[in-house]
């Protein structure tokens, strides 16, 4: 990938693989994955406890972060536990959910503004 100097942007091929990451963390179910698997290593059953869906869903959501090289397993005894290795991709689902979260509160406060108080000497 190519870095612009401030004023020129990247290259097309840049914005296409930009485009890539964000597609293959367009769905609720990776984004959730990850945002395990960022904080704490975790095997397919305990990931379809917290995520929900089937093992082969996750299995098969797991198989498409491997490829992408985001993230890893390690065998251990009988299972083999998942982790993310990617730090980017880590910042970046942590500010995609921290902005969602954000911008619900934003919204919330604004269809629900609080009562001002009745006399000035309440404020």
């Amino acid at each position: 990938m190519t870095r612009g100097s401030g004023r020129n942007a990247p290259d097309r091929d840049a914005f296409a693989d930009a485009a890539e990451v964000f597609q293959l963390l367009s769905t609720p179910g990776r984004l959730h994955l990850l945002w395990l698997l960022s904080t704490e290593e975790a095997d397919v059953s305990t990931l379809v406890r917290a995520v929900g869906g089937t093992k082969a869903g996750i299995s098969q959501h797991l198989a498409k972060l491997r490829m992408a090289g985001w993230v890893e397993g390690e065998r251990e005894g009988r299972r083999v536990l998942y982790r993310v290795v990617d730090r980017h991709i880590v910042t970046l689902v942590h500010q995609a959910v921290e902005h969602t979260l954000d911008q619900r509160t934003e919204r919330d406060a604004a269809r629900h503004p609080a009562s001002a108080p009745a006399h000035p000497a309440d404020a």
